[in-house]
């Protein structure tokens, strides 16, 4: 169901990566070093002011590094920490039909609609309005997005900040058992300070002060 990257295996690799804004001595981000090159849920753990966001925008291409480079190979989708800012129409159909970035036919757009809802746990969920969907539901709807625009590549910035337990376990769940499916390659990278989330991780590496840490088993991390 997932057409012009079904075979596409995404990578991010950083090499040096440093960054400070204009006017500032510092660097926020310093000699980052990171790759991922296959398929799996990997997780960036960080405190407030550790850089999260600017190493965001990094990865995303809205910044450019000050040294080092980034090369990328990922078709990339956001998913933020409030799907209020991110959901734009009034019900799940139309706004799974905003995020379809080719033509196709209106059989077709059923079928993907029905596939990518069916994916996330939300099967039935076509013409919810969206006031009437949970947090937990709203988050997962913008995973869907990402998956019916054809992304292999899914950043997750805290996305379960705003949410009850029950709800942040069930998008936890639903990105491991995507990521999980080794017929469609697709990568997420978690952006959390929940240190309980990462057992679900099958890869962590810390953030601190600018510093991106090696990549560890969730096992074998010790979060600083």
């Amino acid at each position: 169901m997932r057409d012009s990257l079904d075979n596409e295996i995404p990578y991010i690799k950083f090499k040096d990566v440093s960054f400070s804004y204009p006017g500032e001595k510092e660097n926020l981000i310093f000699k980052c070093n990171f790759s991922i090159k296959k398929p799996g849920f990997w997780m960036i753990v960080g405190k407030n002011g550790s850089g999260k966001s600017t190493f965001l925008k990094l990865i995303n291409g809205i910044l450019k590094p000050k040294n080092g480079f980034i090369d990328s190979n990922a078709n990339i989708g956001m998913v933020f920490q409030n799907p209020d800012h991110q959901i734009l129409m009034p019900n799940c159909r139309s706004e799974l039909l905003i995020n379809i970035n080719h033509n196709i036919s209106q059989n077709e757009i059923n079928k993907k609609i029905e596939y990518v809802l069916d994916q996330v746990g939300m099967t039935g969920f076509e013409k919810r309005p969206v006031h009437t969907l949970s947090g937990g539901q709203k988050q997962r709807l913008t995973i869907a997005c990402a998956l019916i625009s054809n992304r292999n590549f899914i950043v997750l910035d805290e996305p379960t900040a705003l949410l009850d337990q029950t709800s942040q376990l069930k998008v936890l769940q639903t990105i491991k058992n995507l990521t999980s499916d080794h017929k469609i390659p697709l990568s997420a990278l978690w952006i959390t300070h929940r240190y309980e989330e990462l057992t679900y991780a099958d890869a962590v590496a810390e953030l601190k002060n600018g510093f991106l840490s090696s990549w560890k088993e969730p096992s074998k991390f010790q979060y600083n």
